[in-house]
């Protein structure tokens, strides 16, 4: 059997895969069984910082690989301590928690938020409020806290103890805060699986103001939106405010599986020994290339994700077949007229490789991408949108 035979015979049927099999690339250019190019604008959503196969990520994983690939949190190890130093120096938070994935960090961020509260406020201030059309995760409180109903379906009952309330809406907030003991609040400065819509700075400073006035906790989810993803290390410093937890993943370890929760002073001390755990977390190979990843994410490729981000939405606002640009850095939805997935589709035959999140289309490139690949792409995702009739 081939790949895709073995995989309809043997793996869960949990994604709706393309029909396209990659098997080797360099940077942002990847190929398929056959040997046709794409340009990837995916990154294996969000993940792939510095693209495929880059050298100095290998080689960061290379050297670990050679060294020890695991150890136990009962050691310790250079790479896990080295990589939340650099955490907290580049963000000013005081403590790191390593988990494997977006989901455990957020996990992680619930449970801190929860004893905090549980100490400071008593056992019944446990609610932890997030975002209609947000998205935290898979497991079975993450996805408790994701505000989309229809992820919650069929997987009830759910873990409780959440509220969602209406973005933007300050009133809505602010009432909710007058009869219910809230542990924390959890946000996306971008909602990613929402449909890459950002949040207004107003909001989200008046909920950073209304967490500082009564104690709540302000959690920032920069799973999607960490790592340089929009221009700056975290989308949070685009707004001017200081979270008390911000937890990260996809982005941070360039391609391997890593987490990190990363714990401000109101919360630095909020873990003893014992509360909390993975065997996997820290893991010095995902550090090591994490290390890499974070080392090259300084002042001036920031300022080049900002230029072409500046470049999409110049190249895509008011072109044929669009309907509206949204997003910030390069994290960009694309309101076509035509179904996104009919846009995803033509692209790929054209090889370049987009994704979608709800009705618009979903741009991801690598951070270091050639501004030369990006341009080209971008030619032809607007030539896809502007074509009459079906594709």
């Amino acid at each position: 059997m081939n790949t895709k035979e073995l995989d309809a015979a043997y793996v869960a049927p949990t994604y709706k895969r393309f029909p396209l099999e990659i098997v080797s690339g360099k940077g942002s250019v990847v190929q398929d069984e056959n040997g046709k190019e794409y340009i990837d604008l995916g990154s294996g959503i969000a993940v792939t910082s510095f693209g495929v196969a880059d050298s100095v990520w290998q080689q960061a994983v290379i050297d670990q690989i050679g060294k020890v690939q695991h150890m136990s949190n009962l050691y310790y190890t250079a790479p896990c301590a080295k990589l939340a130093e650099m955490l907290c120096q580049k963000t000013g938070m005081k403590k790191v928690f390593f988990s494997n994935s977006g989901a455990e960090s957020n996990e992680c961020a619930i449970k801190a938020a929860r004893k905090y509260a549980a100490e400071a406020h008593g056992p019944d201030c446990f609610t932890i409020v997030t975002l209609k059309n947000s998205f935290h995760g898979r497991t079975v409180t993450t996805l408790s806290a994701t505000g989309q109903e229809h992820y919650h379906e069929l997987f009830r009952p759910l873990t409780p103890g959440f509220v969602h309330v209406t973005a933007g809406d300050m009133d809505e907030l602010k009432a909710l805060a007058e009869h219910t003991k809230i542990a924390g609040i959890l946000i996306e400065c971008v909602q990613g699986e929402g449909g890459v819509v950002p949040l207004s700075k107003d909001y989200v400073r008046d909920v950073a103001a209304l967490c500082g006035e009564k104690d709540i906790l302000l959690m920032v989810d920069e799973v999607q939106t960490g790592n340089g993803r929009t221009g700056e290390l975290y989308a949070y410093m685009h707004y001017g405010i200081r979270p008390d937890i911000v937890s990260t993943a996809k982005g941070l370890a360039g391609g391997l599986p890593l987490g990190a929760t990363l714990l401000g002073e109101k919360v630095q001390h909020v873990f003893g020994f014992g509360d909390h755990g993975s065997t996997f977390g820290g893991n010095p190979v995902s550090c090591a290339a994490a290390l890499s990843v974070l080392s090259r994410i300084d002042g001036q490729l920031l300022a080049e994700i900002r230029e072409k981000s500046a470049y999409l939405f110049d190249t895509f606002r008011d072109a044929p077949g669009i309907a509206s640009v949204s997003g910030l850095g390069l994290m960009i939805g694309l309101k076509t007229e035509k179904p996104a997935g009919q846009v995803v589709a033509a692209c790929m035959e054209q090889g370049v490789l987009c994704l979608t999140a709800k009705d618009k289309v979903r741009l991801l490139p690598a951070l270091n991408i050639p501004m030369q690949t990006l341009q080209k792409a971008a030619e032809i995702i607007k030539a896809v949108c502007a074509e009459q009739g079906g594709c």
